[in-house]
């Protein structure tokens, strides 16, 4: 295979990984403040959230994840191997085992949610979901810039955005009170 097409469907893989990330946080978050409600409420939006999770967990961000660790090895295997002199992938993979950690720690969110086990509240989640927005970046920074100092600026832009989220967060949950 072309190193185009490969590049194409890891980039379409990461995309769908990604969305995947994205949205199931936010469905462990809707998922657990529905706690919150009655009994009949809370009892509809459990079931619904349990299967929009599980649907979206093993027919989109676990299929997505895996084959964007295939194409990517594949090509790191065709275009850069061995690695020698190429930091800045091996930065970029680090974060990227990172991020697999980031995954399984969500599919262990998701088991204990689809067993009615609520081990983070609405807030801890609200700042987990933005982590994978860092990881987006750092990733992306790094694969584009491929430079010292583009991995500098990366990792500066990286932490100021880090500071914004975590600002917007209590800026909204401030709003949601008031």
């Amino acid at each position: 295979m072309s190193y185009e097409y490969l590049k194409a469907l890891h980039l379409i893989s990461i995309v769908c990984w990604f969305a995947g990330l994205f949205y199931i946080v936010r469905l462990f978050i809707y998922h657990t403040e529905a706690q919150d409600k009655s009994d009949s409420e809370r009892a509809i939006l459990s079931a619904q959230f349990k299967i929009m999770s599980r649907r979206l967990w093993y027919g989109i961000t676990w299929p997505a994840c895996i084959a964007t660790v295939i194409f990517g090895a594949s090509l790191v295997y065709t275009t850069y191997w061995p690695m020698k002199g190429h930091y800045w992938l091996h930065l970029k993979l680090t974060l990227v085992l990172l991020l697999l950690v980031y995954q399984f720690k969500c599919h262990k969110i998701f088991k204990a949610l689809q067993n009615d086990t609520f081990p983070h509240s609405a807030k801890f989640l609200r700042v987990w979901n933005e982590v994978a927005t860092l990881f987006l970046f750092a990733i992306v920074f790094l694969a584009v810039i491929k430079s010292l100092e583009g991995i500098l600026y990366g990792v500066g832009g990286i932490i100021a955005l880090g500071v914004i989220l975590m600002a917007a967060i209590k800026f909204y949950r401030k709003v949601r009170r008031d």
